[in-house]
């Protein structure tokens, strides 16, 4: 999977540049920094980052809580209010809108990181979840931009997860990717899913074929972690 793509919203260029080359240090994909309101929704439409950083005070008529308002209603990625103001007016607009944290600058490395990472683990509100259930047992609704995708457990092949996120295999080499652990997704899944590692979860009606180390699904060989080898075993009555 790629890296994670973060947005910087900061019209302070020696700021934005320090952020930028911050977050390469730390291994993240960072955005082209923006400046305001305007190219900075653009930016986010057209990129559709995992996370966003955005400074309080925007030079424009609107600045960085109007921007959180929007992305609140418009997107589903969690977004960070970097201030040097932490006076209580700037705190009452801005926590209505739950952002995962805030930044006092000046910070350090360190600070960013840590929050960025909570930000990423953090549960999602209810409301914003990237995949919803519906009252066809066998239908599921994943999000993808600004629309919501209907898919079918019937046709999905396995699920990988990737550190906050999960890789949806489907039949016909379709692939979604959502934001949600591995254990929260099993918790939906019919009973035809079987946790065959701590990262895969596989659709054993698709299943080719199984040895001690990897189990066979339409091609693709999905590791067995030692952990969970006994239980596969034995629920296919294998020796």
């Amino acid at each position: 999977m790629s890296t994670l793509k973060i947005q910087i919203v900061e019209d302070e260029i020696v700021i934005a540049d320090s952020i930028y080359d911050t977050l390469e240090e730390l291994g993240y994909q960072p955005l082209e920094p923006v400046i305001n309101y305007t190219e900075a929704l653009a930016q986010a439409r057209d990129e559709s980052p995992d996370l966003a950083l955005l400074d309080v005070q925007l030079a424009g008529k609107k600045d960085g809580i109007d921007l959180a308002q929007v992305y609140r209603e418009e997107f589903d990625f969690p977004f960070i209010f970097l201030t040097s103001n932490a006076e209580s007016e700037t705190l009452r607009r801005a926590k209505p809108l739950k952002p995962a944290a805030y930044l006092i600058k000046p910070f350090g490395k360190k600070d960013l990181f840590a929050a960025i990472e909570m930000a990423l683990d953090a549960p999602q509100e209810e409301g914003q979840n990237e995949e919803q259930q519906s009252s066809d047992p066998d239908v599921f609704f994943v999000k993808d931009k600004n629309f919501y995708q209907k898919l079918r457990y019937s046709d999905l092949l396995y699920i990988k997860s990737d550190h906050v996120y999960l890789e949806l295999y489907l039949v016909n080499g379709l692939r979604h990717v959502i934001r949600k652990s591995l254990s929260e997704f099993e918790s939906t899944l019919p009973s035809q899913f079987q946790r065959v590692h701590r990262s895969y979860i596989v659709n054993i009606d698709f299943m080719q074929g199984i040895n001690s180390h990897c189990i066979k699904v339409e091609g693709d060989e999905i590791p067995i972690g030692q952990s969970y080898r006994d239980e596969l075993f034995k629920k296919f009555a294998i020796d």
